[in-house]
C-alpha cells in the first residue's frame, strides 16, 4: 500500500507533540513536527491547565503537518489521565480545567469512604486510590458547592474536549475515563450505582467509545484554519499509558511494563480485571487497555523527583542537563540514603531537594546535599519501588515476569534502566522512546483498517525500532537497601 501519514498529538504533563507517523503496511516511522511546553498555571491557590493555549498549538501543529507531510489520513490526540473538563447546555467551556496537582482534593477521600466504604469504592471500579482520581476532584467540587456543576451539562476528559473542538462531537473515550475511578471494570461502562451513592450529577456522563473508533471528520472551519482537508478523527487509546502500552514490543505473556516519565506506570496486560482483597490492599488499579485488555498497574512518582530537583537547582542559578546529573549520580555512593517516592510529601514540594532531605532526616539517614547524591538516592528508590511491585504483580497473576520493558522518555536514563535490572533480577528492554506517540498512531491505523489488532501492531513496532538489553548485575546487594526500604513502606 502506499505510505499513509497519520498525525498524532501526544500530550504529557511537561510539554507536548505532534508527530507524524508515516506507515507503508510494513514499518512506521516517526518525525516530530511541533513542539510545545505544558504545565499549571497557578492562579490564587489553584493550579489549573491551559487548555485554550494547548488546543492553539494544535491548531498550530495541524497547519504544520499539513504543510509539510499532507495530505494526512487522520489525527487523534493523547493525554494524561483523570483531569476533565466541564461544557454548559451551550457546548462552551466552563472555566480552566484543574489540574490534577490541585491541592483541594487533599481531605477528600476520606469524606468520601464516610459515605461509601474504599472496599466498596474498589469492588464498583478497580482502581487505584489517589486524590486525584476524577472521582475525587467531582467530589471536591461538590463539598465546595461549585457552581460550576450546577450548570455543567457534559463532562469531557482533556482529549475528549479536543477531540470536541475538532468534530462537535461529544464522546469519552474508554481507556482516559477508565482512569476516573467511575468505571466498572467488568461491565467497562459507568458504575452508576456508585455515582449516584454520592449524587453526582449522571446527566454530565458521556457515551464511552472505544480506543479506534472514528469520531467524524475534522470539522470544516478548523480544516480551513489549517489548511487541510477535512480528514478523519480517530480516538487512539487517548490515556497515555494505555497508548504507550499498545507500544510495548513483546511477545508472549511472561512480561511486565513500566511506562517511564514524570509517572512511571508499572503493571501487565490482563483479559479480566481483579478487584479481590489482596489487590485492593496493595492498592493497584485496573485501567482499560486496547483490544480488549485490561491494565493491571501500579502509578509510582516517577522521574518527577529528578524534574523537580532539577527545577529547583535551576531556580537557585545552577542549571544541570539530565546528561550531567546522571554521570554525577553514576559516581555518586550507592545506597547511602534511600526514600519511598510515593510519599505524599514528594507529590507538590516547595523544594524537592528539600523534601527529600526533610524525609531522609526524618528516617535517620544521612542527608544527600550535592546534586549527584540526590539524584542517585531518587534514582536507586524508584528502582526498589519497582521491585516492590514486581514481586506484587508476580503474586497477583500467579507466574514469573521474566521481562520488563521499559518504554517513554525513561527508557533512555541508562542508569535508571541498569539500577532497574539489578533490583528485580530481570533483564531490561529498553524502548521505544516515543511509545506513546507509536501506540497513538499504531490505534489510528487499526481505526483506518490498516491493521487487524494489537499484535499486529506490536508486530510493526518490533521491526520499526530498536531496543536496548540490560542484564541483572549483582542483585546480592541490594538486599539489605530492599530490607530498608520495606521498612519504610510497612
Amino acid at each position: 500500500m502506499s505510505t499513509k501519514k497519520i498525525l498524532a498529538f501526544d500530550l504529557g504533563a511537561e510539554s507536548g507533540r505532534g508527530l507524524i507517523g508515516s506507515f507503508d503496511g510494513e514499518r512506521l516511522a516517526l518525525e516530530v513536527v511541533h513542539r510545545f511546553p505544558n504545565g499549571g498555571v497557578p492562579t490564587l491557590d489553584t493550579l489549573h491547565w491551559d487548555v485554550l493555549g494547548l488546543w492553539r498549538e494544535i491548531l498550530a501543529g495541524l497547519r504544520k503537518a499539513s504543510a509539510e507531510h499532507g495530505p494526512l489520513a487522520s489525527v487523534g490526540v493523547d493525554t494524561w489521565g483523570v483531569d476533565f473538563a466541564l461544557l454548559g447546555r451551550d457546548g462552551n467551556l466552563l472555566g480552566n480545567p484543574r489540574h490534577y496537582r490541585d491541592p483541594h482534593t487533599e481531605t477528600i477521600m476520606d469524606a468520601a469512604f464516610a459515605k461509601v466504604s474504599k472496599a466498596e469504592i474498589f469492588r464498583q471500579t478497580g482502581i487505584q486510590f489517589m486524590r486525584f482520581n476524577s472521582l475525587f476532584q467531582i467530589l471536591a467540587l461538590m463539598r465546595d458547592r461549585s457552581p460550576l456543576l450546577d450548570i455543567a451539562e457534559t463532562m469531557l476528559f482533556i482529549p475528549d474536549l479536543f477531540h470536541y473542538w475538532m468534530t462537535g462531537i461529544k464522546v469519552n473515550e474508554y481507556t482516559d475515563a477508565s482512569t476516573s475511578q467511575m468505571i466498572h471494570p467488568g461491565t467497562r461502562t459507568w458504575a452508576r450505582d456508585l455515582i449516584r451513592s454520592f449524587a453526582i450529577p449522571e446527566r454530565i456522563l458521556g457515551t464511552l467509545v472505544q480506543p479506534g473508533t472514528v469520531l467524524g471528520p475534522l470539522r470544516s472551519s478548523v480544516a480551513a484554519h489549517a489548511g487541510c482537508a477535512s480528514i478523519p478523527v480517530i480516538a487512539p487509546a487517548t490515556h497515555d499509558t494505555a497508548a504507550a502500552v499498545a507500544a510495548v514490543p513483546a511477545s508472549g505473556e511472561a512480561w511486565a511494563y513500566i511506562s517511564s516519565g514524570t509517572w512511571s506506570l508499572m503493571g501487565v496486560e490482563t483479559k479480566t480485571p481483579k478487584t479481590d482483597e489482596h489487590t485492593l490492599r496493595v492498592n493497584f488499579t485496573n485501567e482499560g487497555g486496547v483490544g480488549g485488555t485490561i491494565r493491571l498497574l501500579k502509578n509510582i512518582m516517577g522521574l518527577w523527583l529528578v524534574q523537580e530537583c532539577r527545577r529547583a537547582w535551576e531556580r537557585a542559578g545552577v542549571t544541570y542537563d539530565y546528561a550531567d546529573l546522571m554521570k554525577l549520580a553514576e559516581n555518586a555512593t550507592p545506597f547511602a540514603s534511600i526514600v519511598n517516592p510515593d510519599d505524599a510529601s514528594f507529590m507538590l514540594p516547595t523544594s524537592m531537594p528539600q523534601a527529600i532531605g526533610d524525609y531522609c532526616k526524618k528516617t535517620s539517614q544521612p542527608i544527600p546535599t550535592e546534586p549527584g547524591n540526590v539524584t542517585r538516592c531518587a534514582l536507586e528508590s524508584l528502582a526498589l519501588r519497582y521491585r516492590w511491585v514486581l514481586e506484587r504483580l508476580e503474586e497477583l497473576v500467579g507466574k514469573k515476569l521474566e521481562t520488563i520493558h521499559i518504554v517513554g522518555g525513561g527508557c533512555q536514563n541508562t542508569l535508571l534502566c541498569q539500577l532497574t535490572a539489578d533490583a528485580c533480577d530481570r533483564q531490561v528492554i529498553a524502548g521505544p522512546v516515543e511509545a506513546t506517540a507509536i501506540g497513538n498512531v499504531l490505534v489510528q491505523a487499526i481505526g483506518l483498517g490498516l491493521l487487524d489488532s494489537l499484535a499486529d501492531g506490536r508486530a510493526v513496532v518490533r521491526r520499526s525500532f530498536e531496543v536496548k538489553a540490560y542484564e541483572p548485575r549483582d542483585h546480592e546487594r541490594w538486599a539489605e537497601p530492599y530490607r530498608r526500604f520495606l521498612g519504610m513502606i510497612g
